[in-house]
């Protein structure tokens, strides 16, 4: 038996462009200059108050990095309900996710940088809710790369973290994976460099969902 545990933005759906333009219309409502997207990519898989802070180069949150958080996610659902807004899954990913779904052998999460109210949502968009067993959200545990998402994933499941697989676009599941004992599989596909992946602890790097199949079964 494996526990197989998927990052979310940048790994299972491509939402650089949703994310990028709800942080970019946070700065500017408090007087900020729009950021780059490169900046946006930079800090997906954050826990968001995290996110805005390290965007602002603030080695803290503090009360501002606060009230953004709380814009950000106040203005959310209506960007995202904007043409050309939506969340769609990289290519590759819904087949890959209901054929390990069908394998007795393996237990199906997701360890996010999102709220539990947007996995929810995304999950249920794609019709993906049944096949994950198990979550941790930002709003479950300390923001990766602490590895309290991979841990408690595996004290739920009764999984043991040397079979675990942490599979993630972003240096901090890599990160992450490695502090909490797991295998930390990278994808090219996301946000982070191949070269970041590798110098953050991935064990290897997947290039298509396919290519995720020789490390899982």
């Amino acid at each position: 038996m494996k526990l197989v545990l998927f990052d979310c933005d940048g790994t299972l759906v491509d939402s650089a462009r949703l994310i990028h333009e709800v942080m970019a219309r946070t700065f500017v409502a408090f007087g900020h200059r729009r950021p780059d997207v490169a900046t946006t990519k930079s800090i997906i898989g954050l826990t968001l108050d995290i996110a805005i802070a390290r965007m602002q180069g603030k080695p803290h949150v503090d009360d501002e990095a606060i009230a953004m958080t709380a814009h950000y996610k106040s203005i959310y659902t209506e960007v995202r309900d904007e043409p050309d807004m939506g969340t769609p899954l990289f290519d590759g990913i819904k087949p890959l996710i209901d054929g390990l779904a069908q394998r007795d052998e393996l237990l199906i999460g997701a360890v996010t940088g999102k709220s539990r109210r947007g996995l929810t949502q995304i999950l249920e968009v794609h019709g993906f809710t049944p096949y994950f067993r198990v979550s941790r959200t930002a709003d479950d545990c300390p923001s990766k790369p602490h590895p309290a998402m991979v841990t408690e994933c595996c004290s739920e499941t009764g999984m043991d973290p040397h079979d675990t697989i942490v599979i993630g676009d972003a240096i901090y599941d890599m990160q992450m994976a490695k502090s909490a004992g797991a295998t930390a599989i990278g994808v090219s596909w996301g946000y982070a460099s191949v070269e970041d992946l590798l110098a953050a602890g991935a064990d290897a790097i997947a290039h298509h969902p396919n290519d995720l199949l020789s490390h899982i079964v």
